[in-house]
């Protein structure tokens, strides 16, 4: 029976995707370089520190990495603090708060750094939900590899056929397959040039989910 439920964050809690769109490309055309949309959508599911080593070598950047990311980061947390239009996704907070009502524990495993992740979750009040947080940039390799599932597996207790991911983007769902969890694809409006065929199952609105819908899969 399914117990325990793994999120992502970026497209399946909440959609920051606009926030990282401007930043990144904020800071592209600081760098002068010029990242195409296929590009740049490859980088989903990916720790901001994994997207620049990625650019610095295909772009010959003189910059450190971590230079790199601070710099974005910056950006980032600029604009995410200016922005009043930032909300959590249609329907995941009432399916988060009666999966925690029911006593399934909750985990995050998200390829944004901690202090991003922390943002989020203090602007929404979500701590109280969720008995861990993953982050990927504890990792050196980014999803589609699944060390960052298997360690909010190792982290829940359970055996990994008592849990499940939420994944929105190729990269994650590949990552959570690998980690042989059961995975249910989000299809939202967000998602853009993803491809979800590896998930056990699609949905398209989080109504579509619950406690009950959940333990029995």
């Amino acid at each position: 029976m399914k117990n325990t439920v793994i999120f992502d964050m970026d497209g399946v809690i909440v959609d920051t995707e606009p926030v990282h769109h401007y930043a990144y490309h904020q800071h592209f055309s600081n760098l002068q370089i010029e990242v195409s949309p296929e590009l740049y959508a490859s980088f989903t599911g990916n720790s901001t520190r994994n997207v620049y080593q990625k650019l610095k070598d295909r772009f010959a950047l003189d910059e450190e990495v971590e230079k790199l990311v601070d710099i974005k980061r910056a950006l980032f947390n600029d604009a995410f603090d200016s922005k009043e239009d930032l909300f959590l996704l249609d329907g995941v907070e009432m399916l988060i708060a009666d999966l925690h009502q029911s006593g399934m524990q909750l985990i995050l495993a998200s390829s944004s750094a901690k202090v991003t992740i922390d943002r989020v979750f203090r602007r929404f009040g979500l701590n109280q939900y969720f008995s861990h947080i993953v982050s990927g940039e504890d990792f050196p390799k980014s999803k589609p590899d699944p060390a960052i599932f298997l360690e909010a597996v190792r982290l829940s207790g359970e055996p990994v056929e008592n849990c499940i991911v939420i994944e929105d983007s190729t990269n994650g769902v590949k990552a959570a397959k690998a980690a042989g969890i059961y995975t249910i694809g989000y299809d939202s409006v967000n998602s853009k040039l993803q491809d979800l065929s590896l998930a056990d199952c699609i949905i398209r609105h989080f109504d579509e989910l619950d406690a009950v819908k959940i333990s029995e899969i």
